[in-house]
């Protein structure tokens, strides 16, 4: 079986209209939401061996963050370029492509619309209104292979937003 564990970035600062979207950081909102977050997405059983983050300064403060109110785990992640995506498609090819065969498990933190349009394509009989800023979505595969990914051929087995533990 193969597990993703989905992390859209918290809620970024618009404050300085000067700035790139990929140099655009956290609002203080997205920092709350993070330390929330935390603890819950642990709960679920996520594994944090395996973490790749878009080179988004959101996405890498997020997966950060997450990680600093995490006390008893600790981890490292990974800065992939092809994570800057809005694209589902993309999204698709990465976990297909440049997903590690060896491991059953990978962490993504990144970007809507990508993460929305990917989660209801690829699950069987659920559909998602709304993937929210910080929110997590675990996405389970019955097969032994990433490539294996595909339309309707995973699972939602967890889905947290932070307006459940406010």
């Amino acid at each position: 079986m193969k597990t993703l564990h989905l992390i859209r970035h918290a809620k970024s600062s618009w404050t300085d209209q000067r700035l790139a979207d990929i140099d655009r950081p956290l609002a203080p909102r997205g920092i709350r939401a993070c330390a929330v977050m935390a603890p819950e997405i642990a709960k679920t059983g996520c594994d944090f061996s395996n973490v790749f983050t878009s080179p988004a300064k959101r996405a890498k403060e997020t997966i950060e963050r997450i990680a600093g109110n995490l006390q008893d785990i600790s981890f490292t992640w990974t800065v992939a370029k092809k994570l800057y995506t809005f694209s589902a498609h993309d999204l698709l090819t990465f976990c297909r492509h440049d997903l590690p065969a060896n491991i059953d498990q990978a962490v993504i933190v990144g970007h809507n619309p990508a993460f929305h349009e990917f989660c209801n394509r690829m699950m069987a009989d659920t559909t998602l209104k709304k993937v929210p800023t910080c929110a997590y979505a675990r996405l389970e595969l019955d097969a032994d292979s990433w490539n294996d990914i595909g339309p309707g051929k995973m699972r939602i087995t967890a889905f947290l937003t932070p307006k459940m533990f406010r």
